[in-house]
């Protein structure tokens, strides 16, 4: 699927049963933005990639707005474009294509550009690039969706619009077209199908239009064992996608069609084994007996299959065909990883003592493989084992934080006093994510444990006794000298050196490639994917189009004190990033309102000092970067 429209974590991603796609918490309570943690990029928070029980987000490719999918396997373009899938993306102006290909239990995703109007690049109208549009026809090409016809093109709908998001289109005459895309010479032909006899409903489910192979899909399900032998003779198809459809329809077409679906799980194609396997469980055959049968795969896809299937069974045989997969586990493949966890859905506990009994060791001694299971399973028991290895003092940093992580996701009053022990170790590399998570775990996974009672007697956060840092944007003067129009400026000529210097005062706010803050949007690379006029506008007219995820909020307090940024959790404490990256956590209690800035948190240009040439200069500067 493809996914959300929110600056910068587009992605396309292989959807896992059962998967958590991530954005809100796993409650569904919270969103992305409140247990977004200090040093997060978008996508890493957006999508929850360094938390538990999250799927992989896949290929995330940044700004965009994602529309329609489609799967081409046969068709009027060739052999050579059988297995493509197409991804349309209305903000880029383009209809992405893949070649997906099997890399451990997930998919490997490289992306390229199958059709588009804007080869250049140069993006308007998106909330990625600020919302500007742009007059130049090439930005107006809106996939909206795509589909496979009958005769085998590929066709796909377009609107003609400056801008994309919802909020602010601009297609007044409500205006579109149909594209079709076929070989040159090809002439439509839709063949007229007999759905009365078996010759014509094998037709059918061979169409590349999936509403047609649907039908004929439906007519020979109907025929039960009778059409068991023309649905056979396509398991020789050299199209492998047409030999995958007779195996997933003689699932369903008796004991004569299971039986030659059941000898491809023999097969020595991994694919034609997954099929089959998801095929008969799909129709309910013997689901378990083939699940622990095929639990030793030498596949990690069919393991993963296995592993989803575990989830419906609730048996001591269940979790033992859990223990079989997790031993294969590599340590690395994060989709494999996930899947043991889902198997594991409502009974964490019991799986990970089973297989704490076979890969576990003593807690510094553990296996990569093993602490990643620790880490997606976050159950109770394992809490003691974990605060052991995070005090050896002998994990890197990344791994010390990945067990932090793990910590904050388990459920017990004995994570909560062991997250605390680490938020008051002033060595320990990660003590302040550990308090980060303290804050934000007291009001909702650990609201039982009174957090904020035990921090308060050890002396680590007191309500009554936050000290803020007040702050307030200044409003531009009102006899600001004004730049000239943006024209001007795009005419003057910039010098990268000088723009260096004067984008020093940028720093405070921006990542400028090693240099600078997260707090604004990091501008690294960023005027290489926009045009001229976006990018001097975003500087001269900050507040005309703000990002998403970039809205500031002015927080008042009982006694008086402003503060101005972003909000990071809405909860109690606020947490909120201000100027300079700084996070203040504001008690709730002496929050007296708080609402939505009219204005971009970003200063002036005459507060900032600069001038028609500093502009141009900045601009050229950035362009290096």
């Amino acid at each position: 699927q493809s996914d959300n429209d929110d600056p910068p974590a587009c992605r396309v991603t292989l959807v896992m049963e059962g998967g958590n796609a991530g954005f809100a918490s796993s409650d569904g309570k919270r969103s992305w933005e409140a247990d977004r943690r200090p040093g997060q990029d978008v996508p890493t928070a957006e999508w929850r990639q360094e938390d538990p029980d999250t799927m992989p987000a896949g290929d995330v490719y940044g700004g965009g707005s994602p529309t329609g999918v489609a799967f081409y396997e046969n068709g009027a373009l060739g052999d050579k474009w059988n297995g493509l899938l197409l991804a349309c993306e209305a903000g880029k102006n383009v209809i992405f294509g893949y070649f997906p290909k099997p890399d451990g239990a997930g998919v490997k995703l490289e992306r390229f550009d199958f059709i588009t109007s804007n080869k250049e690049r140069d993006w308007a109208g998106s909330d990625f690039q600020g919302g500007r549009p742009s007059g130049a026809t090439k930005t107006l090409f809106r996939p909206a969706d795509v589909a496979i016809g009958p005769d085998g093109a590929i066709y796909f709908a377009d609107w003609f619009d400056p801008g994309v998001g919802g909020h602010a289109t601009r297609d007044n005459r409500i205006a579109g077209t149909i594209y079709r895309l076929a070989p040159k010479g090809f002439k439509s032909n839709v063949p007229k199908i007999n759905l009365e006899t078996t010759e014509g409903q094998i037709q059918a489910l061979l169409s590349p239009a999936v509403n047609v192979r649907g039908a004929g899909f439906a007519r020979l399900k109907a025929q039960g064992v009778a059409a068991v032998p023309a649905v056979s003779a396509l398991l020789e198809n050299p199209n492998p996608y047409l030999a995958y459809r007779a195996i997933w329809l003689l699932a369903q077409l008796g004991e004569r069609g299971v039986a030659k679906v059941k000898k491809e799980l023999k097969s020595p194609d991994e694919m034609r084994r997954l099929v089959a396997y998801r095929a008969l469980r799909s129709a309910n055959i013997d689901v378990f007996a083939m699940a622990a049968a095929m639990a030793k795969d030498a596949s990690p896809a069919i393991r993963r299959e296995v592993a989803l299937t575990m989830r419906d069974f609730r048996t001591s045989e269940a979790i033992e065909n859990l223990v079989v997969i997790a031993k294969q586990y590599d340590g690395k493949d994060r989709s494999y990883l996930e899947a043991i966890g889902l198997g594991a859905t409502g009974r964490e506990a019991a799986v990970y003592e089973a297989i704490s009994k076979e890969m576990g060791s003593a807690p510094d001694a553990w296996s990569q493989a093993f602490a990643g299971i620790a880490w997606r399973l976050h159950a109770p028991q394992s809490v003691a084992d974990v605060r052991a290895r995070l005090l050896t003092g002998k994990l890197s940093p990344s791994e010390a934080k990945s067990a932090v992580n793990g910590l904050a996701f388990t459920k017990s009053h004995a994570a909560v006093m062991a997250m605390i022990e680490l938020a008051q170790d002033k060595n320990f590399s990660q003590h302040a994510l550990a308090n980060w998570w303290l804050m934000n775990r007291k009001g909702n996974l650990w609201k039982p444990y009174d957090v904020e009672g035990l921090l308060k007697v050890r002396g680590l956060y007191d309500a009554d006794k936050v000290v803020l840092t007040p702050f307030e944007l200044p409003p531009e003067a009102a006899d600001a000298k004004k730049l000239s129009s943006d024209d001007k400026i795009a005419a003057l000529k910039g010098d990268a050196a000088r723009g260096k210097v004067a984008a020093g005062s940028c720093l405070a706010c921006h990542r400028l490639g090693n240099d600078g803050v997260e707090y604004g949007p990091n501008l690294t690379g960023y005027a290489k994917n926009q045009s001229l006029e976006t990018v001097i506008t975003g500087i001269t007219q900050p507040s005309s189009a703000i990002s998403h995820g970039y809205e500031g909020w002015r927080l008042v307090t009982t006694d008086g004190l402003v503060i101005t940024g972003m909000v990071l959790s809405s909860g109690d404490p606020v947490i909120m990033k201000c100027m300079g990256g700084q996070i203040q956590t504001i008690p709730q209690k002496r929050v007296k309102e708080i609402k939505p800035l009219e204005r971009s948190l970003m200063f002036y240009p005459s507060q900032l000092g600069l001038t028609d040439q500093s502009v141009a200069d900045i601009v050229e500067y950035l362009q290096t970067l």
